[in-house]
């Protein structure tokens, strides 16, 4: 499936990465090669259970995400994402993925 209705309509998106960061932004540009640039960029740190601080959300702005580092890449459902508090959202790390 192409992203190409995603930067015409300016759409938000959620990208995981191959390091197991989570992203959140606006998708304004693709390639053939799933390169990514996203604007109003925020990384979402999720806590483990046991760590005593709270689960954060750290902007980035502008922002390049090479396509050899995109797992996954899809539409935000913005109403919804609205109604989590994410410091509060704990949870496992995702981890990396391994290139063989």
């Amino acid at each position: 499936m192409s992203l190409q209705p995603y930067i015409d309509n300016l759409e938000k998106v959620l990208v995981l990465t191959a390091d197991g960061r989570t992203l959140t932004g606006t998708l304004l540009s693709c390639d053939q090669l799933t390169n990514l640039v996203l604007k109003d960029t925020i990384e979402r740190v999720i806590r483990p259970h046991d760590d005593p601080e709270d689960s954060e959300e750290v902007p980035h702005g502008l922002y390049l995400i090479r396509g050899e580092n995109v797992v996954i890449c899809g539409l935000l459902d913005e109403q919804m994402d609205g109604e989590i508090d994410w410091a509060k959202v704990r949870g496992n790390v995702i981890g990396g993925i391994k290139h063989i």
